[in-house]
């Protein structure tokens, strides 16, 4: 064995490491190499190249060699693999062949090829088929190893190479494999367009690759003399490449290469005479000129009279409709511009300018041409500033033009240095400054540009031009272009403008800080550990604003946080008292746990964690608070993927929050990217909505309200929010647009010229070419030919519109808006949109003389003309809408995908298509066709043998791809027209069930309408009619005389039912009478409320009621003295059932009511007794009424039997929807509604128009009570067949108010009860689960929904479905407005105390807006602040002042008046500007929209307008609600209604209180004399703490940093109660001539004596 490994070793070391060319010597060696791609499967389509030459290596000096090409040759193949033969590419070959006769050189020492030389005018893509060559030679032997592995360069660049040696010794041949995987590559040579906005999953294709590559080479290696000599090498590279994962099928690009020692010449190769330029190492060189797209092979002649046709077309073709080569053309267009140069695009524009149409096209193309030209050329010809001269004489483009072009090509044209240049000189040029909306759009593009320059280069430069930053705006344009650029190094930029504590930037608006925490959203993606302690930092400041904080934890889950930051961040939302920023946190927090796309599984994890941490807390607060959103899917198998977030920010517990964000997400092919974002701040606009800014502009009142409010300890203001919105636009992450919305701009948007407009007529033509998608990948093969993957997607929108309208009598020249009430209005409308698209989805070869790919292309058009009229006279009460007839286009709407492989030669030719699946074998289109061995190679070992294969598995090979055909049509008979959906579809899906094999191949749909032969319809008309003359806009006349008559005979009757059995009800026990007899209703009656007796006797009792209803309906109508003695007993009944239901009540709690009402399930149910339930009967809702002696449902048959029908002169509206045929047939709907007051009676029927038609709908609805309404819907032939009662009643559950909803049938269709029982089953099972507190059985038939009030702002409900289940819900939203108002209140009322905060007050206790109750201590004789507006406006002050413990005193400051509220005598009274108001006899109302009035024993006084929504005072008790949109900008005793409750005590200085009686002395108005017996004799002041306290050894003095009452000089307490205060202590011998206390930090707390009332003396000052 030793000697054995011996001799091995020894072969090892004599084993030569190079191959060898010998000098003097040609080598010739035939060469071949094969490209195709396709499916990996025969018998389906592939497009690829061949190529063969002769290729000569002769040594020119030492480590330098010559290679040059003899015979070569090019193939093409399109066609069916493997039976079609390849074709010869002569063009090709003869337009490269000057290029190939030109020999090249190139250094190789130790195997390895180093520099490559070649003659000028060798283009790239010879010189890379050159390298394809030389890879073959590249070879790294080591003596001693046989297997090895290294990372090897190569044509794709530096990737994993594994190395195999053996020898042959009887052919003493060396035998070495070579493997590159091209996944794992330490430099890999690929080039992305149009990727720069998307995010690279890496865990997403952590064990799923949709792009997979690995290169074989088998060598055959001879031993000569210095070294080894090639004697046959044999490649094989396959790249696959699937949008899915592979399991769901790939494509595959194939590339062979043989190279074949053939013989020696012994003389070496002649050099030509030629420079020879260095073009690099064996690594592919990527062309720098622009590479066509991969779908269209451009002309190479003259581009000028190209354009001219090419945009002619355009404009021509596409005035109506989009012609169905609209996006072909448009981008041959647009590839034509790429190569011109800067000055060719001027004078083409020159050419246009005056030509609208042309020049729209025109510019829209430039716009997309993504190179420096087009650049250069919005520079000079849309920014520059055109001479006075010129503008006369040319059509300038309009703002809308140049903007939409601007962004366009911002994000199209190739970010390069030469690009960046050109926008900085545009940026910096004087004239840019004065165009604001361009400035905008550049700088904001600028950023964008940067973000794309630095996705593709490493080193980058982050500099934006110079701007002005004085100026609040220009800060957050500079903060928005710097959170485009997302540059690492802008974050230093940015922090100079966050509010970091400490820098100079705490004293910028929220707004800029704000923008410049959203500005780290892009660079968190690239460093998000530096962007991570930005965002901790200001999330932990607990000083800053709550808007910033979330905004951090939104940047700070955009770096997606390890878990130790995700549970400090939940630490820190423990110990939060700020519950804005808990409650989004928190919730951010849960959303992100229900991700389920791998790029998030660590984040969802760790937030999983946290929730465990914070605990269920903080998810029951109401939505009223800050949440954020996540939801996600993600599918592995498919890598598809989307996501959607929403962020909703609030800072006061509003109804409408500060600000809204919503973000969308997509997860493709291993990439993720965002794709929409957009946000509004409605930071004041609320406030604008609901308050009079005229009513606050009184300096008197401001500066009265001042004095008082001044003179509290340390008083701030708060800020006051503008009256304004704004908005802003992200797309692919990068900012696209912002704005503010003030009135301004909105009075620009609306107005006068708008109806002038109209009035004139007006004509518009739009036309808008896109391209929506241009992503490509590009990488090489070993061949060196690229190997592209695209998608494309080109599309052009059109639309025509004309708009006109005829105002009479005609408007004054000033008119106003609300002047067209009075006119009568007619608008004709016609618009045609239509609109094209193509996508290709392509994997081939595509260079700029040779295209041959596998394509798969959609194409979409749809096209839907409209023309209406519409009518509009408000003095006539009347409304018409018409549409009219247009000429409908025989394709509505058609989709096509299809599955080809395609070739293209740069000789202008057509290019070859054909289709992957195979229609018929394909006739030989040339002589010219060889066979090729390496391709014969390859078909043999792509497919299996037959032998192998079983019958099974051969009978499907055999199996062709059926066409599967399919046709639906529909008569729309009511507009004439008749809907045909075809569909048709062939798949390759029977060689592999994969997606990709069912969306390969040949897919159709198409939707298309045609006119109905002798149907033809001339307009479609909805014409309404209010009021007295709404009879007369019926068509046909409504009687419901043939129900009368089956009621009156009903012998007739009997004998049509057993004759017809159709008609009418079918059997007795099926209930669908056309009518219902009084006897039936009174027993239903007695069923529903009687509550005495066992469930037998009610068993027995419905059974009976049951039995005399179907006599009755079967046999007669009941007389009129039956009815009345039917009437009788039903009111003895419900008399008898009402006083059980009374004495049940007051015997039973609220909560066994509730109970009751939940476990029961209806009077009728014989299981109630048997489970030992309370019966239902008993805690049915009672009415207000209470206890009613006549039945509801006798009357409503009572009312409904004396007329039947309401006639023509009750009618209150009427509603025709017809079609105005040709044959003049009636067809279509009317409704009409009749009213009839004195029964408070309402009748709906619907009825078709056509004579012959009886089939109608007819709704009944009485008023029984104030709280009680019936509702009787029947519907069939003339409303006979199915009837169904809706029941809507008021009353009580115990104490609480309640409503309830039931629906009753007697007879309803199946296929209504098909769409119930779906609905139900829609609803999601996890919303069920939070919304139901519990369940029960019901045996009841009918569905009926209970709401009643859990609280003041909380409703649940008690539903009984069709399954009889009892769910009884809780709603989890509390409602903005108490919902005892909504029945005594006006809907100006309920909308003003939407969302209104409460604080209240009684003798024991007192409950701020936030509901945070505690015991109030009022000093005697001083005023206290109860709540106020505390922003400059000064809106209102309500003040409380006590002269004795059982007397309170409010006083209100609003407006320019003095409300004063105090009792006298028990009596209240009211005192206006000291003025008594007898305000018994009448109400107060105030020119400024504030009204006085007596409510039962108090008095309330309102004021919306300044967001004082009411102020009530009884003798005892007081209660102040402020509106939704003062949250937050309030202070005093009731708190600041923010929701806080963490944060409740709030000093005048914004310190937090430790403790209540703080809290309610720092809002104490202090006294400035003490000789006016009314007034206060109590300040404000600092005090000393009277105790020695030694800090650190030294003798101290302590000083209260917080306020303490204190009696005025001369003055002593007669009352003190103790305050625990904060003290800051100094040196006993410090100086405190200027020492503010109040701002001082709080050393310690003791207690200190405050004063309560006092005593002054004579001599006080």
């Amino acid at each position: 064995y030793k000697l054995i490994m011996l001799a091995h070793n020894v072969a090892l070391e004599h084993r030569s490491d190079a191959l060898e060319f010998a000098a003097g010597k040609t080598y010739v060696y035939k060469y071949e190499t094969l490209i195709l791609g396709g499916l990996p499967e025969e018998g389906l389509a592939r497009a690829g190249l061949n190529f063969t030459s002769k290729v000569l290596i002769s040594a020119q000096g030492q480590n330098n060699y010559m290679l040059k090409l003899e015979n070569y040759e090019f193939y093409e193949y399109n066609g069916i693999w493997p039976q079609e033969k390849f074709i010869k590419a002569s063009t090709l070959t003869s337009e490269l062949a000057g290029q190939f006769d030109k020999a090249v050189k190139f250094e190789y020492a130790g195997g390895m090829v180093d520099k490559m030389y070649a003659p000028q005018g060798v283009s790239p893509m010879v010189l890379n088929i050159y390298r394809g060559i030389l890879g073959v030679l590249q070879l790294n032997i080591k003596k001693t190893h046989n297997v090895y592995e290294l990372q090897e360069a190569g044509t794709q660049g530096i990737c994993k190479t594994l190395y195999a040696i053996s020898e042959d010794e009887k052919a003493e041949r060396i035998l070495l494999t070579k493997t590159r995987d091209m996944n794992h590559c330490q430099e890999k040579i690929i080039r992305d367009m149009g990727l720069a906005y998307t995010e690279k999953c890496v865990k997403c294709q952590d064990d799923i690759k949709n792009l997979r590559g690995t290169t074989t080479y088998s060598y055959i290696l001879k031993e000569v003399e210095g070294g080894v000599e090639v004697q046959d090498v044999r490649a094989i590279e396959l790249i696959q490449f699937s949008p899915f994962s592979e399991k769901k099928g790939a494509a595959q690009m194939e590339t062979r290469q043989s190279l074949i020692f053939q013989e020696y010449r012994q003389s070496g190769m002649t050099p030509i005479s030629a420079q020879y330029v260095h073009h690099g190492s064996l690594k592919y060189e990527i062309p720098t000129e622009l590479i066509h797209t991969p779908i269209q092979m451009i002309k190479t002649g003259s581009k000028n009279p190209l354009i001219d046709e090419i945009l002619k077309h355009l404009v021509t073709h596409n005035e109506e409709t989009v012609h169905e080569d609209a996006p072909m053309k448009f981008v041959e267009l647009f590839q034509l511009l790429r190569k011109m140069k800067h000055e060719d695009l001027a004078n083409l524009w020159k050419k246009y300018i005056n030509m609208p149409a042309y020049r729209r096209w025109l510019l829209d193309s430039i716009t997309v041409t993504a190179t420096p030209a087009s650049l250069q050329f919005f520079k000079d010809q849309l920014l520059a500033k055109q001479p006075l001269a010129n503008q006369h004489q040319v059509e300038q483009p309009t703002i809308f033009e140049v903007a939409q072009a601007l962004i366009g090509s911002i994000h199209m044209v190739a970010a390069n240095d030469e690009s960046l240049e050109l926008f900085r000189m545009v940026i910096n040029n004087e004239q840019f400054k004065e165009k604001p909306l361009q400035r905008e759009i550049l700088l904001l593009g600028y950023g964008t540009m940067i973000y794309r320059h630095c996705a593709e280069m490493a080193a980058c430069s982050a500099e934006l031009p110079k701007t002005e930053l004085e100026k609040e705006e220009n800060v957050i344009l500079y903060l928005k272009a710097l959170g485009n650029a997302g540059h690492p190094a802008s974050l230093k930029k940015i922090s100079k403008y966050l509010p970091i504590h400490g820098t100079a930037a705490t004293n910028q608006p929220t707004k800029v800080h704000a923008e410049a925490i959203m500005a780290m959203r892009n660079i968190a993606k690239k460093e998000p550990r530096m962007v991570q302690e930005y965002a901790l930092q200001l999330f932990m400041d607990k000083a800053l604003p709550p808007e910033l904080r979330m905004l951090s934890c939104i940047v700070m889950f955009e770096t997606r946080p390890p878990m130790a930051l995700v549970i400090t961040l939940a630490n820190i939302v423990k110990r939060e008292k700020n519950l804005q920023v808990a409650s989004f946190t928190y919730s951010h927090m849960k959303s992100l746990t229900r991700s389920t796309s791998p790029i998030h599984a660590s984040l969802a994890a760790a937030c999983n964690v946290a929730l465990r941490i914070l605990g269920p807390q903080l998810d029951r607060l109401s939505l009223r608070y800050s949440r954020a959103i996540h939801m996600e899917t993600y599918n592995s198998p498919y890598m598809l993927g989307a996501a959607a977030s929403a962020f909703y920010i609030n800072d006061a517990a509003t109804i409408l929050p500060k600000s809204i964000m919503a973000k969308t997400r997509a997860y493709i092919a291993g990439a993720a990217a965002d794709i929409l974002e957009f946000g509004v701040r409605t930071e004041g606009l609320q406030e604008a909505l609901l308050k009079n800014p005229s009513l606050l502009d009184n300096a008197d009142r401001i500066n009265k309200m001042k004095r008082v409010i001044s003179a509290l300890s340390q008083w701030r203001s708060q800020p006051n929010s503008k009256p304004l919105a704004s908005f802003y636009v992200k797309i692919f992450g990068q900012e696209v647009a912002y704005a503010n919305i003030d009135k301004t701009l909105i009075d620009h948007a609306i107005g006068v010229r708008a109806v002038q407009t109209l009035q004139e007529g007006a004509s518009y033509h739009f036309a808008k070419p896109l391209l929506i998608t241009e992503v490509r990948r590009i990488l090489p093969t070993i061949a060196g030919i690229p190997m592209e993957l695209g998608l494309y997607t080109a599309a052009v929108t059109a639309a025509k519109i004309k708009v006109a309208a005829s105002i009479t009598p005609a408007l004054l020249d000033n008119f106003a808006l609300a002047d067209l009430w009075q006119k009568d209005i007619r608008l004709n409308t016609e618009i045609r949109p239509s609109a094209v698209a193509n996508s290709f989805a392509v994997m081939g070869v595509n260079t700029a003389y040779v295209q041959a790919a596998l394509v798969t292309r959609a194409k979409l058009n749809f096209t839907s003309p409209v023309k209406i009229a519409a009518s509009l006279n408000m003095q006539e009460e009347r409304f018409k809408i018409e549409a009219l007839p247009v000429a409908v286009p025989e394709t509505f709407a058609a989709a096509e995908v299809e599955s080809f492989a395609t070739t293209r030669m740069s000789d202008e030719t057509a290019p070859k298509l054909n289709p992957i699946i195979p229609v018929k074998r394909s006739q030989s289109r040339s002589a010219e066709i060889r066979t090729s061995k390496i391709a014969s190679s390859a078909a043999f070992s792509v497919s299996k043998s037959s032998e192998i294969l079983s019958q099974e598995e051969q009978a499907a090979r055999q199996n062709q791809s059926r066409v599967l055909k399919k046709k639906y049509c529909s008569k729309l008979v009511g507009v004439g027209l008749k809907a045909c959906l075809k569909v048709a579809t062939q798949n390759v899906g029977y060689l592999q069930d994969a997606a990709l094999y069912k969306v390969a191949g040949r897919h159709a749909v198409a939707l298309s309408f045609k006119p109905i032969e002798g149907e033809t319809v001339e307009k479609l008309e909805m014409e309404v009619g209010v009021g007295q003359k709404a009879a007369e806009k019926l068509i046909k006349q409504i009687t419901l005389s043939q129900e009368a008559i089956r009621e009156g005979r009903p012998i007739l009757m009997k004998l049509k039912r057993i004759l017809v059995p159709n008609v009418g009800n079918s059997s007795s026990s099926s209930s669908s009478s056309s009518s219902t007899s009084p006897s039936s209703s009174s027993s239903s009656s007695r069923s529903s409320s009687s509550s005495g007796g066992s469930s037998r006797s009610h068993s027995r009792s419905r059974r009976r009621s049951s039995s005399s209803s179907s006599s009755s309906s079967s046999s007669s109508s009941s007389s009129s003295s039956s009815s009345s003695s039917s009437s009788s007993s039903s009111s003895s009944s419900s008399s008898r059932s009402s006083s059980s239901v009374r004495s049940s009540i007051r015997s039973s709690s609220s909560a066994s009511s509730l109970a009751s009402l939940f476990s029961g399930s209806s009077s009728s149910s014989s299981s109630s007794s048997r489970h030992s339930r309370v019966s239902i009967s008993k805690i049915i809702l009672q009415c207000a009424t209470r206890y009613r002696s006549t039945s509801n449902a006798s009357s409503y048959e009572n009312v409904y039997k004396q007329n039947k029908f309401l006639g023509s002169e009750a009618a209150i509206l009427a509603v025709v929807f017809r079609a105005v045929k040709a044959n003049n047939k009636m067809q279509g709907y009317q409704v009409a509604t009749y009213l009839d007051k004195p029964t408070a009676r309402l009748q709906v029927i619907l009825a078709p128009l056509a004579v012959d038609y009886n089939w109608k709908v007819c709704a009944d609805g009485v008023l029984s009570s104030e709280h009680k309404a019936m509702a009787r819907f029947r519907w069939g032939p003339e409303c006979s067949k199915y009837d169904t009662t809706v029941t809507a009643e008021t009353g009580l559950i115990g104490k609480k108010p309640a409503a309830r909803l039931r629906v009753h049938w007697k007879r309803i269709s199946s296929t209504l009860k098909h769409y119930a029982k779906m609905a139900f089953k829609g609803i999601p099972s996890r919303m069920l689960s939070d919304l139901f507190r519990g369940k029960d059985r019901n045996n009841t038939k009918q569905i009926s929904l209970t709401v009643f009030k859990a609280s003041d702002r909380s409703l649940e409900f008690i539903w009984k479905t069709l399954r009889r289940n009892v769910y009884r819900l809780h709603l989890p939203v509390n409602l903005p407005f108490d919902i005892r108002r909504l029945f005594n209140d006006s809907v100006d009322d309920i909308i003003s105390n939407a969302g209104a905060a409460e604080c209240l007050a009684t003798q024991e206790a007192m409950k701020t807006f936030n509901n945070r109750t505690y015991s109030n201590k009022t000093p005697q004789s001083c005023y206290q602040i109860l709540a106020a507006d505390c922003t400059d406006d000064l809106k209102f002050i309500v003040l409380l002042k006590k002269d004795d413990p059982e007397h309170n005193h409010i006083n209100i400051k609003i407006a320019d008046i003095d409300v004063d509220l105090y009792s006298r005598n028990s009596e209240m009274v009211v005192e206006i500007n000291s003025r008594e108001i007898p305000i018994r006899s009448q109400s107060y109302q105030h020119p400024t929209a504030i009204k006085v009035r007596q409510i039962g024993e108090g008095i309330s006084v309102v004021a919306p307008k300044y967001g004082l929504t009411e102020v009530y005072f009884e003798k005892s008790s007081w209660k102040i609600k402020v509106a939704d949109w003062m949250k937050g900008q309030t202070c005093g005793l009731c708190g600041k209604a923010d929701g806080e409750i963490r944060q409740e005590y709030r000093t005048p200085s914004g310190r937090l209180a430790k403790n209540e009686e703080s809290h309610a002395l720092s809002w104490v108005v202090p006294g400035k004399s003490c000789r006016d017996a009314n007034e206060c004799r109590l300040k404000h002041e600092s005090v000393r703490l009277e105790k020695q306290v030694d800090i650190r050894g030294q003798n101290t003095r302590c000083y209260s940093v917080e306020p303490v009452l204190r009696c005025l000089p001369g003055c002593f307490p007669v009352k003190t109660s103790k305050v625990n205060v904060g003290f800051h202590c100094l040196p006993a011998d410090a100086n405190l001539n200027g020492v503010n206390m109040y701002e001082r930090s709080e050393d310690l707390r003791e207690s200190a004596d405050a004063h309560i009332a006092c005593r002054c003396t004579a001599q006080c000052v």
